[in-house]
């Protein structure tokens, strides 16, 4: 019986450069995954449109991530910053909202979108129609995502996307990293992995952390703060 697996990373970083030409977009969230995707398509690109998606805008700890990543990953180049779909659809569900901003937040109709919405606003933004997308995606993160990649392959033309790391064990991508002497975000020190979130979790070490930033979660989610009491109440 024929195997379905995909060919190796290397050969699909080479066959999407063949098929969309000298541009390719990377979804990057400045973890670890999205760090090795970029070292294994740097030099077969001619330019690559790297795009980070913010779940609260204007972190500090975020921003100083991003610039550190444009000098030493990108070449100087700036990573756009763009809206996560999340943002949005929580905002919309009243989370973590007082009362009074409800009135404001259904006046203001906010646009729901997926992330092949983003990435489409950025194909036309950076003349690049025809560049998919690649993200740090991985087989080895979850039986679910490895029989994933096994059934529909590391090239997901319906969705945009592909993904040039997907063979890439944990050791391969550490080591990979750690040759390129590049360093990791913040993130994995103050929460054990990249900030996505707003749940105890992240907002706990945040708090704790980066007291400035954890003020600006509470702007745009003012609410967050009873979640943070009840858990830390919780566990003491």
């Amino acid at each position: 019986m024929a195997s379905n697996r995909p060919p190796p990373g290397e050969e699909i970083v080479a066959q999407v450069r063949r098929e969309t030409g000298g541009k390719t977009i990377l979804a990057f969230s400045t973890g670890k995954d999205s760090i090795a995707a970029m070292l294994a398509i740097r030099d077969a690109f001619d330019e690559v449109i790297p795009v980070y998606m913010y779940v609260v805008p204007g972190l500090e700890f975020v921003e100083e991530s991003l610039a550190y990543y444009e000098r030493v990953l990108f070449g100087g180049r700036r990573i756009l910053r763009m809206p996560h779909p999340s943002l949005y659809r929580w905002l919309n569900g009243m989370v973590y909202q007082p009362p009074h901003r409800a009135p404001v937040i259904e006046a203001a109709r906010l646009p729901e979108f997926e992330y092949r919405d983003v990435h489409d606003l950025v194909r036309d933004q950076e003349n690049a129609p025809k560049a998919l997308v690649a993200t740090g995606v991985r087989a080895a993160d979850s039986p679910m995502r490895h029989v994933s990649i096994m059934q529909h392959g590391a090239i997901l033309r319906s969705k945009g996307e592909y993904f040039p790391v997907w063979d890439w064990k944990k050791d391969r991508l550490l080591a990979e990293i750690q040759r390129s002497r590049v360093k990791l975000p913040v993130d994995y020190r103050v929460f054990g992995r990249t900030f996505d979130g707003l749940d105890a979790r992240f907002l706990i070490p945040m708090k704790r952390h980066l007291p400035r930033d954890y003020a600006r979660v509470l702007e745009w989610f003012p609410l967050a703060e009873a979640d943070v009491f009840r858990a830390e109440r919780m566990a003491s």
